[in-house]
């Protein structure tokens, strides 16, 4: 069945908030997004979506959907741009697929970024290489994350979380870790795997 016009400008906007943030946005902001009043006149669109297969809800969240990723080929996943030190993600003008085997993702939603600049250098991660990102929001201490920061930012750090405060770590001597209250640091995802090429 077709989509009408505000459904495909709902679908829209979900992929182009997805190729910025890497993550779904609430309810709240795809009505500001799209100029709707509230909820209520998103609902009917987003479940027309869900009925076609394109979204899913994101069940006892309290992100409200997310894309389903279209895919034909079960090795593939979404490129969604470019991540570099304290800069946004650099988005793709359509999001884009790139093929990854199946021992450097796992099980759960993963997607693709092309890495810019040297921040991680002395981890092995160099300007151009590809990372593989298991989206969560949840890290443990030590492993390397997308960090979304005062959602403006985002940037692959290694992160320390403690009692009032979380470390952002670069692995590169010439640059210092930087210190962040818990409330300024979203996780939008963990480093699974890593692609470079040679020409």
């Amino acid at each position: 069945m077709p989509l009408t016009l505000r459904q495909q400008q709902v679908l829209d906007c979900l992929r182009q908030y997805a190729a910025d943030f890497a993550q779904a946005p609430t309810l709240d902001v795809l009505c500001r997004r799209l100029g709707l009043r509230s909820r209520g006149s998103l609902h009917k669109h987003v479940q027309a979506l869900i009925a076609e297969g394109l979204v899913e809800p994101l069940n006892g969240r309290h992100r409200g959907i997310h894309l389903v990723t279209q895919s034909t080929d079960e090795n593939t996943l979404p490129l969604l741009g470019k991540i570099a030190a304290g800069r946004p993600i650099e988005a793709l003008p359509q999001p884009d697929t790139i093929e990854v085997p199946p021992r450097l993702r796992t099980s759960r939603p993963c997607y693709v970024l092309q890495v810019t600049g040297d921040s991680m250098a002395e981890a092995g991660i160099l300007d151009g290489d590809f990372v593989v990102i298991e989206q969560r929001e949840t890290a443990r201490n030590g492993e390397i994350v997308v960090a979304l920061i005062r959602a403006e930012e985002t940037t692959l750090k290694r992160i320390i979380q403690e009692p009032g405060r979380v470390t952002l770590i670069p692995a590169n001597r010439g640059l210092l870790p930087v210190v962040y209250a818990p409330e300024e640091v979203a996780i939008q995802g963990v480093l699974v795997g890593q692609m470079r090429t040679y020409h």
